[in-house]
């Protein structure tokens, strides 16, 4: 239990799918989640943090015949390796759930149980395009270029007795409690998509149980059916904190239950605010207080992927950079809501620039003036002058900046303000100068004062990064004996023990690291990886009729400019059309594309395009469109969006 606790906090992850080992793109998500969980327990707030592992299915079915062991043989495996993995990162979940362990299973056949009896779920015969990988079925009319939206792999049409959910029923509900609490889904881009392309066409009822494989959750009252894997993978977060449906909840349950946040990836947020939310209904359950649907990691080269080559896992990059890096990278740079990217290069220059250079040696150099000039003791003085007003107010003012953006889970903003402390230090050095300062006899009170000012400095930002890098934090404070403290001390300067003595050995946090040597470890770490590596064909030009030449003069009067889509929805009565907000600058444009075939509405948002700016306004199906997104097409007139090649803000020219 928390000292002076501010009330529970419960925050789960997604369960990870047990099909395989994650890359660094799935351990992002639990990394999020641990970062919030460790923040919340430091404001004083009694946390249940869970995670875990789904393993029902066709898909695990598969590969457990493809590697000749039973299904339950294959999931312990893949668990085991994801639990690894989740603690190789350090993550301080408090349990960790299994789909086919026993209590889970026995909840969810009663679950199915009573949603039948009441009328919820009743059976029939189901017939749809089916994607084996996502586990979904399909209408002929959600298919995109006749394969599956989610994933784009092929599907299969299938027809089998199943049992269905009413999710027409709870519709009108749904949509007025998202109305109600404009919280509940975040961002606000995920919330949109939500209402207008699933919840107002239309729900359609769901199937809840599958016939055509036995690795599942039996339905005990119908057992050739098997409960599907939505239905048994969702209730995982009531289930395993002592949810009973016969009414013998636990107490564990009773304290804990609606959950404070689900953090998911994007792709699973229609799964976490429709059906969940619409299950919880029907069992008469409060719904959880926030979804928030985090977006992917990807490389940037494109989406991970084992056929490209370009698959990074989280224990490869710790062995060279560390798991606190590691964290670090992953927490800073991604953003709020638009895709983050990774590479190697990137990770060498944060480490080099953030960690090495602001962090690191701001520790070591202020360790070792302490050594050298006062053989270790840091003692406060009292000889201030007006700079040290300044630095006392950034670093006293850090906590509730921190506070701000964790309220509103911008993490990587948060972390940045503590980088922002941490800057601000190097910079007192510089304004101080403590190696002049030492030259001058009558300096040396001074000096002693600016080296406690900046220890006491060291030590507040040590624990406001706990959080977020806790091995890092815990060696700062052990290398400058200073002292962890409640989350309320943090904005009071002055309370690191003056005559306490720091180490008299330093040890470096993070070590430099060359871009060379780095490369010549990811080859001998993925050398499988490097062989698969497809060769790109020889790819055919294509020749168009030249339109006719126009002068310098003429190029000019043709404003482009990058965009970033934030906002998209489809055009109503419009088979071809989307309409676009672009944010191009502090500008915000509405532009109406023809590309619905090529990219769903959902997708479209956080996109950086290339935009016509200055094309003049004209009605596409009734609606304005105030310039053009630029694309490229085949030979056979397929559409792709043209993207800068690198990061580039929202207005930045294109010349």
């Amino acid at each position: 239990m928390c000292k002076n606790c501010k009330g529970k906090y419960y925050i789960t992850s997604a369960i990870a799918y047990a099909s395989g080992k994650p890359h660094i793109g799935n351990t992002y998500e639990i990394v999020l989640a641990d970062a919030i969980a460790r923040y919340k327990r430091q404001e004083g707030y009694d946390v249940y943090f869970q995670t875990g592992t789904d393993e029902h299915g066709q898909k695990n079915e598969l590969k457990a015949e493809e590697a000749g062991v039973t299904p339950k043989e294959y999931v312990d495996q893949m668990s085991a390796e994801i639990k690894r993995i989740w603690d190789l990162m350090n993550t301080s979940y408090d349990n960790f759930i299994r789909t086919t362990d026993e209590d889970h299973k026995i909840q969810v056949q009663k679950i199915f149980k009573r949603l039948y009896d009441q009328g919820d779920i009743y059976k029939g015969a189901y017939e749809g395009w089916y994607c084996t990988p996502c586990e979904s079925f399909w209408t002929e009319t959600q298919l995109v270029d006749g394969k599956c939206p989610d994933c784009g792999r092929e599907v299969q049409m299938a027809k089998e007795e199943a049992y269905f959910f009413k999710m027409s029923k709870y519709a009108d509900r749904l949509e007025k409690y998202i109305d109600e609490h404009p919280e509940f889904i975040q961002p606000v881009s995920r919330k949109n998509e939500m209402i207008n392309n699933f919840i107002k066409p239309g729900l359609q009822d769901l199937c809840v149980s599958r016939t055509s494989f036995s690795w599942g959750i039996p339905v005990d009252f119908d057992p050739k059916h098997v409960v599907y894997v939505w239905l048994d993978a969702l209730t995982n977060y009531i289930t395993k904190i002592g949810y009973d449906a016969d009414g013998n909840s636990s107490d564990l349950f009773q304290k804990f239950w609606p959950a404070d946040l689900h953090l998911i990836g994007k792709d699973i947020i229609r799964f976490h605010t429709i059906y969940w939310p619409i299950f919880l209904m029907a069992l008469d359950l409060p719904l959880p207080k926030q979804v928030f649907g985090h977006p992917w990691l990807v490389m940037s080269n494109g989406k991970m992927s084992k056929s490209k080559g370009n698959v990074i896992y989280a224990d490869d990059l710790a062995e060279i950079f560390g798991v606190d890096a590691v964290r670090y990278f992953l927490l800073h740079e991604m953003p709020y809501e638009n895709d983050g990217v990774i590479s190697w290069e990137l990770m060498v220059e944060r480490t080099n620039s953030d960690l090495a250079n602001t962090i690191g040696n701001l520790v070591n150099r202020t360790i070792s003036m302490s050594n050298k000039y006062f053989g270790g003791v840091v003692a406060d003085k009292g000889v201030t002058e007006a700079v040290d007003e300044d630095l006392k107010q950034t670093v006293t003012g850090t906590r509730d900046r921190v506070a701000a953006k964790m309220e509103d889970l911008r993490v990587a903003d948060a972390m940045t303000e503590v980088l922002n402390l941490f800057k601000r230090c190097n910079k007192y050095i510089d304004e101080t100068e403590p190696w002049v300062l030492a030259k001058e006899e009558d300096k040396k009170d001074r000096l002693s004062t600016v080296l406690y000012h900046l220890i006491e400095s060291i030590n507040i930002g040590a624990v406001l990064i706990r959080s977020f890098m806790p091995e890092t934090a815990d060696k700062i404070i052990a290398q400058i004996n200073g002292c962890d403290r409640d989350f309320e001390e943090l904005n009071q300067f002055g309370l690191y023990e003056s005559g306490r003595s720091v180490t008299a050995q330093p040890e470096i946090l993070f070590a430099r690291k060359d871009l060379k040597e780095v490369m010549e470890k990811v080859a001998e770490l993925m050398p499988a990886q490097q062989k698969e590596e497809p060769q790109e064909p020889e790819e055919e030009g294509i020749d168009i009729e030249a339109k006719p030449e126009i002068t310098f003069d003429d190029f000019t009067k043709m404003q482009f400019q990058v965009g970033e889509i934030v906002k998209c929805e489809e055009v109503p009565k419009s088979k071809k059309l989307l309409c676009s907000q672009v944010r191009i600058g502090s500008e915000v444009k509405q532009i109406v594309s023809g590309i619905k075939k090529y990219y769903s509405a959902e997708e479209m948002v956080g996109k950086k395009v290339m935009v016509l700016v200055n094309l003049k306004p004209a009605k596409l199906a009734g609606v304005l469109s105030e310039g053009m997104l630029l694309c490229a097409e085949d030979a056979e007139g397929n559409l792709s969006l043209m993207t800068p090649e690198k990061p580039m803000p929202s207005g930045a020219e294109i010349a």
